[in-house]
């Protein structure tokens, strides 16, 4: 392996460890999940707003892609919300273990939205993840039950941008994309603010809240090093690794997660040997098609 091989392993591992560190950054910061997703979007399209090159990479954009882009950015912010609501109404674990059923739904939807041949085998491992789901659910105490379900949602919304992102892909400067994405993400945010109440009454909140010292420099740290980092180092790495390694590596973020919140936060103490039964079979089925693919590699070089 050479050097420049071994550099973009250790970045993207570093990327996967930081966005396991979200969640716990979300635990700790005492903003409900609205004013927290909203500050971490609109200090993100700030910082990004600096760049003349995210103003170039705009204006070469046409109406279609404004359009695109800013829907993918809309579920971005639908899926932070529902992410962190899971983590305010469960914990980091449970949130973190949530997002592991990506791929199941991910299954079903990027064929529609990718356009893509449909894949038995895909379906078939998305279904082998529900005794995994049952026996978290059921590892949780009742009052975490919404945020399991919360968290579902959100992985749903992992596989609905995830997939139209993919279908968008190379089309434009990716830091422009992501200012745009952001940007579009915290307008909708924004204006949905008032409706949740009615939309979604586990997720209302206040928007207009100014954090405090303390939960300002949680929101820089999320933004900052959990969010524009990891975004620069991802693409750095990508220039010496395929997608594929890219999305087994990513794999291991629940389990970063869970492990942090272990160490951090002592979360094991609120949750039940089901529950990391349950997670063990969840992240077996999650990895087992690319091990099985890596496997049919070595045999074939």
């Amino acid at each position: 392996m050479t050097h420049e091989l071994r550099s973009a392993h250790l970045q993207i591992h570093l990327c996967v460890l930081l966005w396991g560190i979200t969640a716990i950054l979300g635990k700790l910061i005492s903003l409900d999940a609205l004013p927290l997703v909203w500050w971490r979007m609109l200090i993100v399209v700030v910082l990004l707003a600096l760049l003349p090159r995210v103003w170039r990479g705009l204006v070469r954009l046409d109406r279609k892609q404004v359009a695109g882009y800013s829907l993918i950015g809309a579920l971005v912010a639908l899926h932070w919300l529902t992410f962190y609501g899971a983590v305010k109404l469960a914990n980091a674990s449970v949130a973190a273990t949530c997002i592991a059923l990506a791929p199941a739904f991910t299954a079903i939807v990027e064929p529609w939205l990718a356009r893509r041949p449909f894949r038995p085998r895909e379906l078939t491992l998305g279904v082998a993840v529900l005794p995994g789901v049952a026996l978290v659910v059921g590892g949780v105490p009742d009052g975490m039950r919404l945020g399991v379900a919360v968290g579902a949602a959100s992985a749903l919304l992992v596989a609905l941008f995830g997939s139209l992102n993919k279908r968008m892909a190379g089309r434009a400067d990716p830091l422009t994309v992501t200012a745009l994405e952001l940007g579009a993400g915290t307008v909708l945010l924004t204006l949905i603010a008032p409706l949740l109440p009615l939309l979604m009454p586990a997720l209302a909140s206040e928007l207009w809240v100014i954090p405090d010292l303390r939960d300002t420099g949680l929101l820089l740290l999320l933004s900052i090093v959990c969010t524009l980092l990891p975004f620069a180092l991802c693409l750095v790495a990508l220039r010496q690794l395929s997608a594929y390694t890219m999305q087994l590596v990513t794999n291991l973020e629940p389990v970063y997660a869970i492990i942090l919140a272990m160490i951090l936060l002592g979360e094991q103490r609120e949750l039940t040997p089901a529950f990391y039964a349950g997670v063990a079979m969840i992240l077996a089925v999650v990895f087992y098609d690319p091990a099985r693919s890596a496997l049919q590699r070595l045999r074939q070089a």
